[in-house]
């Protein structure tokens, strides 16, 4: 009987040992949750919803800047808000962030949200589920956001200008997906929110006048897109859609139009001549739905990287701009 005993103790550790050794191995991003505030701010979201729609109403740009925000913060040390701090020498003020938009519109969120639940909601879960009523509200697909995320409290200047900038090869993009988690689909697929928003002529210049240094423009751009490019760009300060033809309309056509070589960023094009990738392009390109079902799929990956849900882990922000203190 007592070695009967003892193998049923043994059997129990080892099963409360493995369970315990299997949520450690468990990503953050599983502690993530769709009921996070179920009870604690239960009108969080439709505070969110009312307020992107005011701001995008009065600017449908804003809607495609709110989803680029959401990227640059995931993309630097995870989805932390830490794009968001607004101090020397912070992501915010790195050359890769200069023409980051939709700051004023989260502090909007977050005053009104710390009004009706103080010290509950982190700027982090703010950012990612403003990203997801944006793209709604430019016409894209709904998803549920799962919750929990913290604040970061680190946020560095150069490690911000690690963000693709629209010159990089496609290696050099893989790579940078792959750090974060994410897959050539991924890549392919969250390119494809250039079908709304738009791009400085800055970042252009040189595929127009002075492509590798040729003094020309780059060869892999239709002529007459060139063309009108340029009249578009006399300033570099003047912007430029990202799609040519249906800029405001979340649809498939980004990825026609880079068949048709009018991708606007080098990054763009790549994506359609380079054997790894063109063959998602050419997919989504011919299935607009398809492209939308995938999206939402990528933007909850990219809603998940690298989060912060620990007990000891960052902090729920009560201004997005600064620690607490």
């Amino acid at each position: 009987m007592r070695w009967f005993l003892l193998i049923i103790g043994a059997a129990v550790f080892i099963d409360i040992h493995s369970s315990a050794t299997a949520a450690q191995r468990l990503p953050a991003s599983a502690y993530l949750s769709t009921t996070y505030y179920l009870k604690s701010c239960p009108s969080f979201e439709t505070i969110i919803h009312q307020k992107v729609n005011a701001w995008v109403k009065k600017d449908y740009t804003l809607a495609p800047a709110i989803i680029r925000l959401h990227f640059h913060d995931c993309a630097v040390r995870g989805c932390d808000a830490s794009i968001l701090l607004n101090r020397p020498n912070s992501e915010r003020t790195a050359e890769a962030s200069k023409t980051l938009r939709g700051f004023g519109l989260i502090d909007d969120i977050k005053a009104e949200v710390e009004k009706k639940c103080p010290k509950t909601v982190s700027c982090a879960d703010i950012l990612t589920a403003a990203a997801r009523d944006a793209t709604v509200l430019a016409g894209g697909p709904f998803w549920e956001v799962p919750f929990g995320r913290k604040d970061g409290k680190i946020s560095v200047a150069r490690e911000a200008n690690t963000v693709p900038q629209g010159y990089e090869n496609v290696t050099s993009l893989l790579n940078f997906f792959d750090k974060m988690g994410l897959t050539f689909v991924d890549l392919v697929v969250l390119s494809g929110s250039h079908t709304i928003g738009r791009s400085t002529c800055a970042a252009v210049k040189e595929r127009l006048y002075n492509f590798r240094g040729t003094g020309k423009a780059d060869p892999s751009m239709n002529a007459a897109y060139v063309s009108s490019l340029k009249k578009q760009c006399g300033l570099e300060s003047n912007y430029v859609n990202f799609d040519v033809s249906t800029p405001r309309s979340f649809d498939a056509a980004y990825y026609t139009n880079l068949g048709k070589k009018m991708g606007l960023l080098s990054t763009d094009q790549l994506l359609y001549s380079d054997v790894r990738t063109a063959g998602v392009v050419g997919l989504m390109g011919s299935q607009a739905e398809f492209f939308k079902d995938q999206f939402l799929v990528s933007m909850v990956k990219l809603g998940n990287v690298n989060v912060l849900t620990g007990k000891n882990q960052g902090e729920v922000r009560l201004n997005c701009n600064r620690l607490n203190a």
